[in-house]
């Protein structure tokens, strides 16, 4: 491929952006349209520049400049912020060239497009999860890069929006508290905050400690009111389970700004063991 010269590749430009695109997309060969491509990636008109090196890419396969027109693409559209589209380009960079000049690049940049297109909270959290796991990836075939610092901080706050995420939930069933309209086939809103919460703590052992006293107090907080709703026959084990809950949480944060409101459902669980009527919450 002969490579033209910068002034002409400025002309050339100059000449597409006066309305020769779609003439140049339709009728241009695969060696100009490459080179134009690239004119318009060093101009930042990186949806043209994708555009055209997405029609060259299979024409360019196996050529010198085949891995270049790929990484171009999926970088192209990294600039253009079509996360989701260039995350897949740079994934098939490094699979298609494993070996190739841009392939730890390439790993980074299909981890970080994924990274950056991560959804709210309250949304469905699967590409998050995918996001973590490319990071992760990255990180295994580049022990020692220069991103570890930061792919590692990146790796931390997704964690923590999955973490976010289930403390949404145990928060919502707390909120709803002794509302029966969603149990309709048993159990009740306090038991599902214990359990969401407590399989959070499971799953993600390194949450932030401030994660970790929110799913803690939940946990006191919903059987506390657990007990106190709860049949004779069940009601006693539930305000010793109420005590268990308030001596874990208060030696792991006993600097809490909650530890007052910890000790009063340690105080009132300690008098409805010894048969003392409770005041209204």
């Amino acid at each position: 491929m002969k490579k033209l010269s910068l002034l002409l590749l400025l002309i050339l430009v100059l000449f597409v952006s006066c309305g020769e695109y779609n003439t140049v997309m339709k009728y241009g060969d695969t060696d100009y349209k490459y080179e134009v491509a690239k004119a318009y990636y060093a101009r930042g008109k990186y949806t043209r520049a994708s555009e055209l090196l997405n029609s060259v890419i299979i024409g360019l396969k196996g050529s010198p400049y085949g891995e270049e027109s790929l990484y171009l693409m999926a970088m192209s559209n990294f600039l253009n912020k079509d996360y989701e589209v260039a995350s897949t380009a740079f994934k098939k960079y490094y699979q298609s060239y494993p070996r190739g000049i841009y392939v730890e690049e390439a790993r980074y940049y299909s981890a970080l497009a994924l990274y950056n297109s991560v959804p709210d909270p309250r949304l469905d959290q699967s590409s998050t999860s995918m996001a973590i796991n490319e990071l992760q990836s990255f990180l295994d075939h580049y022990p020692s890069t220069r991103l570890k610092e930061q792919t590692q901080e990146m790796i931390q706050k997704l964690q923590d929006h999955l973490v976010e995420k289930e403390l949404r939930s145990a928060q919502l069933y707390y909120d709803l508290g002794g509302y029966i309209g969603n149990c309709m086939s048993g159990g009740s809103n306090y038991e599902a905050c214990i359990v969401t919460a407590e399989n959070a703590l499971r799953d993600y052992p390194l949450a932030l400690p401030a994660r970790r006293e929110q799913f803690m107090l939940l946990i006191l907080r919903s059987r506390y009111h657990l007990a106190r709703q709860s049949v004779e026959d069940k009601r006693l084990e539930r305000f010793r389970q109420t005590i268990d809950e308030y001596y874990g949480f208060a030696n792991e944060f006993p600097e809490s700004a909650h530890i007052k409101e910890a000790e009063n459902y340690l105080k009132k669980s300690q008098k409805a063991l010894k048969g003392q009527p409770l005041e209204e919450d």
